[in-house]
């Protein structure tokens, strides 16, 4: 199965993105509003399609990516439905299967932290993807959202702890930089819950927390009963001078054919050397040679009155001088996806025309 675990520093969020190998089909659990581009990129360059999106609960800390991977990927949204929350295509109840190709997730009812929480296990029972139900020596809060403590000792006592030990907690959050741990471990070490804990102490740990009111909730909750549908329609910084997208990296890349048929309306910034300007791959029409070594001290030279693209031999020097034009306050700015290899073996129009070749390297 293709796993990635991601991570928003700013709610210290984990987002998981599951993928059958075979069928190419996907889950996302849990995305992020903020890091919607970032999770964008990386299915796109994993070639996956996203059948659901999935949260675990009603989050307090961050508002959910949920309704805009829908609106990219035509997604169904996934949420229990406890919470009757407006907007979910697929509103789930314990018991409830999610296949996605060959790969599956069950879903576990795991109230207490709020009381429509949901974990998710795999149908191999090898991952299971707790929310903040069971976090890695840790536990959900229970005095907001109608969280119960009881029912918390009981959802983590019965529905998680009796999945198999070696199965893998992948919870909601983690705030030491912890990525995972297992059920034999919390089972074992958790301080709120493991070992021999019984429920009064489970009870006495988890009502003397003495926790701040989490700092995003009155945006947050709200948000998230719309599945992060935003009061006003549009995805956020929405790029509308071209299909620039966001590669996994972080970088703006545009198509060349693009960039070939809107020349006019471009200004082409190559940042090789004048030797490679001249030399077998030749340069696109109207582009201004600055070399990459150059452009922080030449960078007044770039007019802001027209976007930029950027282009190098392969795309990675360019990607650089995006990075380096972004930081000086251009905003309108791309790279030319593949570079001047890429242009070459389309066969797009060159300055120095020529015979199309063999431009792999």
């Amino acid at each position: 199965m293709i796993f990635r675990q991601l991570f928003d520093p700013v709610s210290s969020t984990y987002t998981y993105l599951l993928g059958c190998d075979h069928s190419r089909d996907a889950v996302l659990i849990d995305p992020v509003f903020e890091q919607h581009s970032r999770d964008m990129a990386l299915i796109r360059e994993l070639q996956l399609q996203v059948r659901y999106v999935l949260d675990t609960h009603v989050h307090a800390d961050h508002v959910t990516g949920a309704w805009l991977a829908k609106t990219a990927l035509r997604a169904n949204i996934v949420l229990s439905k406890r919470y009757g929350v407006e907007g979910v295509d697929v509103p789930v109840d314990h018991g409830d299967v999610l296949a996605f190709g060959n790969c599956a997730l069950h879903v576990r009812i795991t109230p207490g932290h709020t009381n429509g929480c949901i974990t998710y296990v795999t149908n191999t029972q090898d991952m299971a993807f707790t929310g903040d139900s069971l976090m890695i020596r840790g536990a959900g809060r229970t005095d907001f959202q109608a969280g119960n403590v009881h029912d918390l000792w009981r959802s983590i006592r019965e529905q998680i702890f009796t999945l198999p030990d070696d199965c893998f907690i992948y919870p909601g959050h983690d705030y030491h930089g912890r990525t995972r741990s297992t059920v034999a471990e919390e089972k074992r070490f958790n301080p709120r819950i493991g070992g021999d804990a019984q429920e009064k102490d489970f009870v006495g740990y988890m009502d003397n927390l003495g926790l701040a009111h989490p700092k995003f909730i009155d945006i947050a909750v709200p948000a998230n009963m719309r599945c992060g549908r935003p009061a006003t329609e549009g995805l956020p910084e929405e790029i509308a001078w071209g299909p620039v997208t966001v590669t996994f990296a972080g970088i703006l890349e545009i198509p060349p054919d693009w960039v070939a048929r809107h020349l006019d309306e471009l200004y082409v910034l190559d940042v090789r050397d004048l030797v490679e300007f001249d030399g077998e791959l030749g340069h696109i029409e109207g582009a201004h040679l600055i070399p990459l070594d150059e452009l922080r001290e030449r960078i007044e030279e770039i007019p802001t009155s027209r976007p930029v693209v950027t282009i190098c031999q392969s795309g990675k020097r360019s990607g650089m001088a995006v990075e380096i034009l972004l930081r000086a306050g251009i905003k309108d700015v791309a790279n030319v996806a593949g570079g001047l290899i890429q242009w070459s073996r389309l066969a797009l129009p060159l300055d120095d025309v020529r015979p199309p070749g063999d431009w792999s390297i």
